[in-house]
């Protein structure tokens, strides 16, 4: 069998800005989209790639985060007072994560899977000897709720490049991903975001993505919230 990550992280602790006033007493994760809340989904699709251990950072309205997921086995809260941000954020849970390399999946997206599962499509993919990170990158043109210019472009080998100003990429970061603990090897310490340890080791020629080959979808406001909810009950079978 291919290498199969046993731990993971769920990002959790964000403000949900843009999506007052429901996050004004409902944490963003725990928004419900199509009868289930964006939290679950992600702890679902973990769950059913073999994940045993998961640690779930908070911040805003944390007890409510804490509480939701009394029930579920095997998880590890990672409570920020003060918001880390991505990289600042895992790097703070580390000592949770372990020593091989761990999923680490954004809680404010929602994807569903192509032909097999996206996230054994990315241990499939994943090279121990020049990968210190590996992202799932899905196409703008299928990207439900997101309006941007993309994030990357994929040459044929698996090797990613920033989109420079004023180009326009076709694939954008999805917020799902496999990291080595290698990547934090010298970090900054406090709030800092993963890009910058995306940029070291893009410059280092160990940064890698493959495309996901399912729907993606993004609930950025509550005015969106009924058109993913409708694009999800659609495409249910």
């Amino acid at each position: 069998m291919s290498f199969r990550p046993h731990r993971a992280m769920v990002l959790a602790a964000g403000l949900g800005l843009r999506m007052r006033p429901i996050t004004e007493h409902t944490p963003k994760p725990l928004v419900e989209v199509a009868g289930r809340t964006m939290l679950d989904r992600a702890l679902d699709h973990l769950t059913a790639a073999g994940v045993s251990r998961l640690v779930v950072n908070t911040h805003w309205l944390g007890d409510r985060i804490a509480s939701h997921l009394s029930g579920r086995p095997g998880i590890t809260l990672s409570h920020e007072d003060v918001l880390l941000e991505t990289g600042g954020g895992v790097a703070h849970a580390l000592p949770h994560l372990g020593t091989e390399p761990f999923y680490v999946v954004n809680s404010d997206i929602i994807w569903t899977d192509g032909a097999s599962p996206a996230l054994l499509r990315l241990a499939d993919a994943w090279d121990e000897s020049r990968m210190d990170a590996l992202l799932l990158l899905t196409p703008t043109a299928t990207a439900m709720g997101y309006e941007g210019q993309g994030d990357f472009f994929l040459d044929p080998t698996g090797q990613p490049r920033r989109r420079q100003e004023p180009e326009v990429a076709p694939l954008l970061f999805s917020g799902v991903q496999i990291l080595s603990p290698r990547l934090f090897a010298g970090a900054p310490g406090g709030k800092f975001s993963l890009n910058v340890l995306y940029d070291r080791a893009l410059a280092a020629g160990r940064l890698a993505a493959i495309v996901h080959d399912g729907r993606w979808y993004h609930v950025g406001t509550p005015a969106a919230l009924p058109e993913v909810e409708a694009a999800i009950e659609a495409a249910t079978p």
